[in-house]
């Protein structure tokens, strides 16, 4: 007689045609950060015709899935927005981190577990996540209390084959923090032959670029701080341009190193103010969390990439300075227990790349992966 273990990659095989079906309409379908309406009515409509309690939200977008009731809470997590890029000389929603792929898997679990009966006991969550691309869609979910209750949570990112090969997998992706400002300088236009009359604001910009460049914080710890976007004049060459706007991208491995850089940020941009006499404004438009996986986590989903692929294909942990919003429900929620699986899959040019593409056949394995993931989870909290 089968184990449960072994009946997943049966039962995952089934799930496959209906998993792909799904993936074609949702890669078609990209919706923006926090615009993902007939995303989540496309989820909600389709998971209710295949038996399951959904529930949405009335001031935003997103949903969740409860199987279930009790302890322990095992949840997945996937997000469920896309990036608004340049496509062959065209601005549109584009599906190229992997968000249609990461829904798709979450689905494929969720069929999986339904048909092996899983849970037996205690309850199962998955979460679809909005806004990921702009960091604000899990601090939204722990607002709601969506994950008060879960013990463990599990996400998934596909991988980009130079961090993991076709075939393999991680069980955890170390992402770094990041931080994104926007701001604005404020002087006054002033003559090309009288620039003691005004400020220029691209000569305030190239000092406040030096001075970030000149930030030093712990060697030890990967991190970077850069002007991202400047923009300032016109088509006048004889005006000097007062104002202007920027961008700027803080980058850290660690949630500490980042509030260290981030705070040295902030002074340079006062004291370059002070020094040229004009007003600059900035605030953080977007904050992304560090990784803080859990070592039982870890183990756990270590052992269901083993079950699936075979230990030769499990990778350690990858370490990566993109960022991802998974981590804050670890951050704002310590008891938490999480981790994120890390699909190789042929990813290819890169993420964010508006040509990315992937081999599908990955689907099905990370399918089975997450689904005994789940199962061991249970399993393990069983004992």
């Amino acid at each position: 007689m089968k184990t449960v273990l072994e009946e997943v990659k049966l039962v995952a095989e089934e799930v496959q045609p209906i998993a792909q079906e799904v993936f074609e309409h949702l890669h078609t379908h990209p919706e923006i950060s926090w615009k993902e309406v007939e995303t989540t009515k496309y989820l909600k409509e389709f998971l209710e015709r295949e038996g399951f309690q959904v529930e949405t939200f009335d001031d935003m977008t997103g949903l969740v899935v409860t199987v279930g009731t009790g302890k322990p809470c095992v949840g997945i997590r996937t997000d469920i927005d896309a990036l608004w890029q340049e496509v062959d000389g065209h601005y549109q929603a584009n599906h190229s981190c992997g968000h249609d792929a990461h829904m798709t898997l979450a689905i494929g679990a969720l069929l999986v577990l339904k048909k092996l009966g899983i849970p037996e006991k205690g309850q199962l969550k998955v979460l679809f996540q909005p806004a990921e691309e702009k960091g604000t869609g899990a601090l939204a979910f722990v607002d709601k209390g969506v994950v008060d209750d879960i013990d463990y949570l599990y996400g998934v990112h596909l991988r980009p084959k130079q961090e993991v090969g076709y075939g393999y997998s991680t069980p955890a992706i170390l992402n770094g923090a990041a931080r994104m400002l926007k701001g604005s300088i404020k002087g006054t236009d002033a003559h090309g032959a009288r620039p003691h009359e005004g400020q220029n604001a691209i000569e305030v910009m190239a000092l406040l670029v030096q001075a970030i460049r000149s930030i030093h914080v712990d060697p030890m710890v990967p991190h970077s701080a850069k002007m991202t976007m400047f923009q300032s004049g016109g088509d006048s060459a004889n005006i000097i341009p007062g104002n202007g706007v920027f961008s700027i991208d803080v980058r850290a491995q660690t949630n500490e190193v980042i509030e260290k850089l981030l705070n040295q940020v902030k002074k340079s941009i006062d004291s370059i103010a002070d020094m040229t006499g004009v007003k600059i404004e900035y605030n953080i438009i977007a904050e992304i969390a560090a990784a803080q996986v859990d070592e039982t986590a870890v183990e756990i989903m270590a052992e269901a990439i083993k079950d699936t692929v075979g230990e030769e294909f499990l990778k350690p942990p990858v370490v990566t300075p993109g960022g991802e919003d998974f981590h804050y429900y670890t951050l704002k929620r310590p008891t938490v227990k999480a981790t994120m699986l890390g699909l190789g899959c042929d990813l290819s040019p890169g993420l964010h790349h508006p040509s990315m593409t992937f081999n599908r056949d990955s689907l099905v394995t990370g399918i089975e992966i997450l689904a005994r993931a789940v199962i061991r989870t249970f399993e393990h909290e069983g004992k």
